[in-house]
């Protein structure tokens, strides 16, 4: 009898031979098992993909899947769905590390109501050398978390958990969004489904090493207005007044305030729970 997973984990892999082992036994070490571990080779050109085989040998739940070229997150998370055995996804990113009881929790909040299209959790962030650095908390509640959405994502895109059914009806993930898709998807789900977030540390998340520069940081920042504008216009969405003020304030600040300081006012706004 074909086995079935009440879970498939979704990972994108793109050269990650230096941290993918750690991720895949953050995974495996699980309380919860009945899962399948679907791992996407983005066209790596390191030896991922001689890593990949050889943990997929030691356990028949890891699938290896490879593209030909390279698709980026977006393209390559749509592929790992698609051929998701589960009806419910968990992301997980191939250079973080997830709690063992992360599925168990998230599994039983998104299948607590039936119209939850997707849960979240909140983070510790960690250094390359995995020294814990800070932590990053999320709202509980749908409302809360739908409220977000004009100033900061919802959710800490690598520990989501969603229904594929769900996703796949609004049209899965906008390579052209990238990479902010995720946010782009969240005001697509948030339409129609609801949203909940486990009030726990589930997920280690790795900062990288390559630091941004100004012009893409500036460049992403517009995206994210491009998608709030499309929320907007398209799916009917009606920012607060302080939301409004915000975007209209951190749009024109994109040519007269360099990136560093940017960030630094966000997190400080972020942290003292300002937005």
């Amino acid at each position: 009898m074909k086995y079935k997973p009440l879970i498939s984990v979704v990972m994108p892999a793109h050269n990650a031979v230096k941290d993918i082992n750690t991720a895949v036994e953050s995974v495996l070490n699980q309380t919860f098992k009945k899962f399948e571990l679907i791992i996407v080779n983005d066209a790596s050109t390191d030896n991922t993909y001689s890593k990949l085989k050889a943990l997929s040998r030691k356990d028949p739940r890891i699938r290896i899947i490879s593209n030909k070229k390279r698709l980026d997150i977006a393209g390559t998370l749509n592929k790992g769905i698609a051929a998701a055995r589960a009806d419910i996804i968990a992301r997980m990113d191939a250079d973080d590390i997830s709690m063992p009881n992360r599925f168990e929790l998230q599994y039983k909040l998104i299948n607590s109501a039936k119209n939850i299209a997707a849960v979240g959790a909140n983070i510790i962030i960690m250094d390359t050398r995995e020294k814990d650095i800070a932590t990053r908390i999320y709202p509980e509640t749908s409302r809360e978390l739908k409220r977000c959405l004009f100033k900061y994502s919802p959710f800490a895109h690598p520990v989501v958990m969603f229904r594929k059914k769900m996703v796949e009806e609004v049209g899965g993930y906008n390579p052209k969004y990238s990479p902010t898709e995720d946010l782009d998807l969240w005001f697509r789900l948030g339409v129609k489904y609801e949203f909940k977030s486990v009030p726990k540390l589930l997920l280690r998340y790795r900062l990288n090493e390559k630091s941004s520069s100004h012009k893409e940081i500036k460049e992403l920042e517009i995206l994210v207005f491009k998608i709030r504008l499309d929320a907007i216009i398209k799916y009917g969405y009606r920012p607060s007044l302080f939301d409004a003020i915000y975007n209209i304030f951190q749009f024109l600040t994109l040519w007269i305030t360099p990136a560093r300081y940017r960030i630094k006012i966000y997190n400080l706004l972020r942290n003292n729970n300002i937005i």
